[in-house]
């Protein structure tokens, strides 16, 4: 069953690459004179490149901001800034001035063209007026540890920010405007996938507080002044095209699934709940009711509450729950992985657990309830061999969580 696994998240992530929607955007639109392209994300280098042969000499300059590790080498006419996620950097800083630097380039004549993915909130940054990137940290982190979501982190994201919620396009001076976006945003929120760069702003400062409030964060008085004075931004100029989403992951999964024999079953493509909580309920009996091999099949984004001090991602701690649902079960398999190919501070994409993990793991002497305790999911999978490892993959639909079935014992 690992062998079908692994057959299943590789065919999955290759059919989920950008290169051809990024192209079948490009044809339908309107491109007129020098072309200047921005590619945010970490799917940026594979779209910027895929935009790239696409254009041929139409293509005037670009610039591709990405995370670390995630650029495949040099591309003609792109500079390419490998930065922070997923809390801002220095170089966050350094990719936001190279990309309004170009965007400052282009005339009337001109087409500047925004290729975005996940994860450009954190890998591009200008804090608003009268903050640091200090203070854009401090935040973060809070956001993070303490388990908001996606779209909660981005709301205030975007708040603190010079350049998201739409701000950005404010840098673009008369040139026409598109952005092609591939989504790793759950459900009909397109303006929060990279914090918005080029859509209108529509969070409230009501939003904000209920946030704040929410999760009891603490921080300084200029940065509470920065959020209850922010004013959206309510208009962009420019057109935006979102192609790619976790339901095609999904749908993607299910048909390789099939293809080894496996009746698929997609639950849902908006799972937003913890990862132990996911763990626990695609692993239930009651999802199982179904004769022969048989997959199911969710996608989403799932959230960890750190209360330790481990190293792990919230697939990867999905998947160690799962673990200690399915101990003793035979002829089952669950992976849960991020189509990214990276799972939170770590070099994994996710996890890969069967009936046997957890007796693998005592005789290991690993206690797994200490290890969820500490957060400490990455190096417990480790010495089981349940690390999913397929480095950058250069595409960004959010996640996915398979479990594999031979019988509904």
């Amino acid at each position: 069953m690992r062998a079908d696994a692994y057959k299943i998240i590789e065919k999955t992530i290759a059919d989920c690459m950008p290169d051809s929607a990024v192209q079948n955007s490009l044809k339908a639109l309107k491109i007129a004179g020098r072309v200047y392209v921005a590619a945010i994300g970490k799917a940026a280098w594979v779209m910027a490149k895929a935009a790239a042969d696409f254009l041929g000499e139409r293509l005037e300059r670009g610039v591709v901001v990405t995370k670390y590790g995630h650029s495949k080498g040099m591309l003609n006419r792109f500079e390419i800034v490998e930065s922070g996620h997923p809390t801002p950097d220095e170089n966050s800083i350094l990719g936001a001035h190279k990309v309004t630097g170009l965007l400052g380039e282009a005339s009337k004549e001109d087409t500047v063209l925004f290729l975005l993915s996940g994860g450009g909130s954190a890998l591009v940054e200008v804090p608003a007026e009268g903050l640091s990137l200090s203070d854009i940290q401090k935040v973060t982190q809070q956001l993070l540890f303490c388990g908001a979501g996606i779209t909660e982190i981005n709301v205030i994201r975007k708040k603190l920010s010079a350049i998201k919620g739409g701000k950005l396009a404010g840098f673009i001076h008369g040139a026409r405007a598109y952005s092609v976006i591939l989504s790793d945003i759950i459900g009909e929120n397109e303006d929060m996938i990279a914090s918005g760069l080029t859509y209108p702003d529509t969070s409230t400062v009501e939003n904000v507080r209920h946030i704040v409030e929410k999760y009891n964060l603490t921080m300084e008085e200029k940065v509470e002044k920065i959020l209850r004075d922010s004013k959206p931004c309510e208009k962009s100029c420019v057109e935006n095209h979102v192609v790619g989403s976790v339901s095609e992951l999904c749908k993607a999964a299910a048909v390789h699934a099939a293809e080894l024999g496996y009746e698929p079953h997609i639950l849902t493509t908006s799972m937003q709940c913890e990862a132990r909580e996911a763990g626990k309920w695609i692993t239930s009996k009651e999802h199982r009711n179904y004769e022969g091999p048989f997959a199911i099949i969710a996608g989403g984004e799932t959230v960890v509450k750190v209360t330790g001090k481990g190293l792990g991602g919230r697939n990867q701690e999905l998947a160690l729950y799962a673990a200690r649902e399915l101990a003793g079960q035979k002829d089952v398999l669950l992976f849960s992985i991020g189509s990214d190919g990276t799972d939170g501070p770590t070099d994994a994409a996710g996890g890969i657990v069967d009936g046997e993990t957890v007796i693998k793991l005592k005789e290991a002497r690993v206690d797994v309830e200490e290890t969820l305790l500490n957060n400490d999911s990455y190096h417990a999978l480790k010495k089981v061999d349940g690390l999913v490892i397929t480095g950058p993959t250069g595409t960004n639909v959010n996640d996915v969580t398979v479990l594999l079935c031979k019988n509904n014992d």
